[in-house]
């Protein structure tokens, strides 16, 4: 068979056979009496195999030592291929990653491309400063994707860097909350806390509030409670029960990630989280929301009614006792007033104490 019917058959041109020749792959079997080149089938079945070796990424020489060399292991060389075929595959879903992020981002010249790709760099830079400059760079005119600024907040340790990516990303776009609430279901446990304190910063609009009540169901205790506490400065009344759980529960120092770095110890309450009620954002800020949220009279009874309905299973004598109390005393209206009175005869002197001096304050005005 002459190379222009091998060509045709085998989809390979002439002008790479001629090459595959040249480098020892392919050696037709004969020549014409022209001194055309020959190629006998088990030419073709070698030219075959070594389309289907190079298929799978094997360069020309790679191919050469499958096909010649006794020796050669083929598993080894399939698992290399693998590994580089995955290298090459990260690389290019980087790129890909990074045009359509400077695409999202509008640019009207070059100079908005290169402006991009610079805060996109430092964005990803190992300096915390670069990496802060970056988030307070953007303003209206010069802007950061926003899928960018999510996998930057959420990869954030740093907490003054993650401060100012908050601060970003609550003036970034609309498809934030969306982006947000898949690092809610993060297995990693501190993405999943950045995750829902950033939905806590964002402007205060449907999607988010939506976002943050079902968070309120979440099965990390540190994301219910941070939702918690901003429905609650968002006047939602379904935060209460979380509200009041924080106050029952352990106190203990906060740190960014929102893990507890000590706590005090407590008899259980019935109804506390035990273990978990040392996780999450701190009590004050619970005991806070709560007394804002009482602002409101449609609210005052309600809030008045759990705290009233927590101490009555608070064992006498516990930390968690005085937390409910103290948090009562920050609430208006007859309900907590009845409470306090009932309150300020209590077994313990400093639960006595709190609702006695709270019941005179309430006289005196």
């Amino acid at each position: 068979m002459l190379i222009g019917d091998v060509a045709r058959r085998s989809g390979v041109s002439a002008r790479m056979l001629r090459h595959y020749e040249s480098l020892g792959l392919v050696r037709p079997t004969g020549r014409t009496g022209s001194g055309y080149r020959e190629y006998s089938d088990e030419d073709i079945r070698r030219i075959f195999h070594i389309e289907s070796l190079r298929s799978l990424g094997l360069s020309l020489r790679e191919v050469g030592r499958a096909l010649d060399d006794p020796g050669f292991a083929p598993a080894e060389l399939v698992t290399d291929l693998a590994r580089r075929t995955r290298e090459r595959i990260a690389a290019e879903t980087e790129l890909l990653t990074r045009l359509r992020r400077i695409d999202a981002a509008g640019p009207a010249g070059w100079e908005d491309v290169l402006r991009t790709v610079a805060l996109l760099q430092a964005l990803g830079s190992n300096n915390a400063d670069a990496r802060q400059r970056a988030a307070l760079s953007t303003s209206e005119e010069t802007t950061l994707p926003v899928e960018a600024l999510v996998e930057a907040v959420l990869d954030e340790s740093d907490p003054n860097v993650a401060g100012a990516l908050r601060w970003a990303l609550a003036r970034a776009g609309e498809n934030a909350p969306e982006l947000l609430a898949e690092g809610l279901d993060s297995p990693t446990a501190e993405v999943r806390e950045r995750a829902v304190r950033s939905l806590a910063e964002l402007p205060d609009d449907e999607a988010t509030t939506a976002l943050l009540r079902d968070a309120l169901a979440h099965p990390d205790v540190t994301v219910r409670r941070h939702a918690a506490v901003a429905l609650g400065a968002r006047g939602a009344a379904d935060a209460v029960p979380t509200l009041v759980d924080m106050v029952v529960g352990e106190t203990g120092r906060v740190g960014e990630t929102g893990r507890t770095d000590e706590t005090e110890e407590t008899e259980g309450a019935e109804g506390t989280e035990g273990a978990e009620g040392a996780v999450g954002t701190n009590d004050v800020d619970a005991a806070d929301t709560l007394s804002a949220l009482a602002d409101d009279p449609v609210l005052t009874d309600r809030i008045a009614g759990a705290l009233v309905d927590r101490l009555s299973h608070a064992a006498t004598g516990t930390p968690a006792r005085r937390r409910l109390t103290q948090a009562l005393a920050d609430i208006p209206g007859p309900t907590a007033s009845r409470a306090l009175k009932a309150l300020s005869h209590d077994e313990d002197p400093a639960v006595a104490l709190t609702a006695r001096y709270v019941l005179e304050l309430r006289a005196g005005r």
